[in-house]
């Protein structure tokens, strides 16, 4: 199984992409989480994005197409399959990630969109709260920590990201929708769209992801 996971900010994509990738036995990759490595490893691709990270600019595409071919080459990857989580994020990123499989001799077998109302996405955001400290997310209804404003982990105070304020929020999905049309319309086109509502919990909407995508292999 080799599938891409979308869906807008707050939908919970990458939470059933681990869950997925934990039921199959497949590779989670996501962008964000080989960035980092790369930057902690010290490699050259890793230092190059290190330096537009660090003044709070966009890594360029051609830098993360880098790392996540080499990524997808690995042998765990092309043995056991893969969900990339919330990668591509436009249609130009789709195309490329087209071309970078075709030199690996592989394609998509699926791309599941995890929907959910616009409400439900609010919320879900504007509830998050994450240690500064030790990176540990909170969520101030459905995961609360056992002392309100204080991790569980090392008891620093949480805070609220600035991109996760009701404020800001709306934006983000704006943007998102504006830049993801075309991206839904293109897998859709070639038959490997797969829509998942995402207003449920977590495990009906595990459930399913894995009935839809069973069939897709």
């Amino acid at each position: 199984m080799r599938a891409v996971f979308l869906g807008p900010p707050g939908a919970g994509k990458g939470t059933q992409a681990k869950l997925f990738c934990e039921r199959l036995g497949l590779c989670h990759i996501s962008t964000g989480d080989l960035l980092r490595q790369a930057v902690a490893d010290g490699t050259q691709p890793g230092l190059k994005a290190k330096e537009f990270m660090d003044k709070g600019e966009l890594v360029p595409d051609a830098l993360v197409l880098n790392l996540l071919e080499k990524r997808l080459a690995m042998p765990d990857c092309s043995g056991k399959g893969y969900v990339l989580d919330g990668y591509p994020r436009n249609i130009e990123q789709a195309k490329s990630l087209d071309a970078a499989l075709e030199k690996l001799k592989s394609r998509l077998d699926a791309v599941a969109f995890i929907d959910a109302p616009r409400a439900m996405l609010i919320e879900r955001l504007s509830g998050r709260r994450a240690c500064p400290s030790c990176g540990a997310g909170f969520h101030v209804r459905t995961m609360p920590p056992k002392k309100t404003g204080v991790c569980d982990s090392c008891g620093s105070k949480l805070v609220q990201r600035a991109d996760d304020r009701p404020a800001t929020i709306e934006n983000r999905l704006k943007v998102y929708e504006k830049s993801t049309k075309s991206l839904i319309d293109y897998y859709e086109t070639r038959g490997i769209l797969r829509t998942i509502p995402g207003g449920g919990e977590v495990e009906e909407i595990a459930a399913l992801l894995y009935k839809q995508l069973k069939g897709a292999q």
